[in-house]
């Protein structure tokens, strides 16, 4: 059977840590990329699709990964509105999902949010629980959703001035986080990408949520 890896997002921080890690674990041969824009560097042995997100369907279809990773996201100052930030970490994101089951895929993989509710009161939530609900529709032998805590690591090209500042107080807040509070810490960045490269070696079915605690397991193995 194909363990063929679709990357969707992989310019991004977690994306990009996420092939770093695939390709010095040697994971790269069957390893697929799905990008908006072409990628400064060049990646030996990894096939880069830079496509407008039009034409994705298609080139999911064409690839046919077994496996596929959804590590999408925006922000609202970076959409500019509410409609911009829905249609990529909604639509978008369950766009993708709906043409890797198509083509075939058994796992998907998606980074959604800590405290994600279709039924949320506040609107960021609230999109990313519509997003793993309409993934969660999909049917697919497994689905992995990952719910990090404040994403640590260092993002090409932006600067968010209030997730700054929280991350420069996050290993303050971060010591009086504990128990089921423990949700909310931050997490490096890089400790994302390794519980998703280890999950992508999972079989099993059914939907799992990868909260931190699992998350640093995961990426300890």
């Amino acid at each position: 059977m194909s363990d063929r890896t679709l990357v969707v997002g992989a310019s991004g921080l977690v994306g990009s840590l996420l092939v770093r890690k695939m390709i010095a674990d040697g994971r790269s041969k069957e390893l697929y990329l799905l990008v908006r824009a072409p990628l400064r560097d060049h990646i030996d042995g990894v096939t880069v699709h830079a496509a407008p997100t039009t034409q994705w369907p298609e080139i999911i279809a064409s690839v046919k990964p077994a496996r596929a990773v959804s590590c999408l996201g925006s922000t609202m100052k970076k959409a500019g509105s509410k409609q911009a930030f829905a249609a990529i970490d909604r639509d978008l994101v369950a766009e993708v999902g709906k043409a890797a089951k198509a083509a075939g895929a058994r796992q998907f993989i998606t980074v959604s949010s800590t405290m994600a509710d279709a039924n949320a009161s506040g609107f960021y939530l609230k999109t990313k629980g519509q997003a793993e609900q309409l993934l969660r529709g999909e049917g697919f032998d497994r689905l992995d959703i990952i719910r990090p805590g404040l994403l640590r690591g260092e993002r090409s090209g932006e600067t968010r001035l209030g997730e700054g500042l929280a991350i420069i107080a996050s290993p303050v807040m971060d010591l009086l986080l504990h128990g089921s509070l423990r949700r909310f810490r931050s997490i490096d960045a890089g400790t994302v990408a390794a519980a998703i490269a280890t999950l992508l070696t999972e079989d099993g079915q059914g939907v799992h949520i990868h909260e931190n605690d699992a998350l640093w397991e995961l990426a300890g193995r």
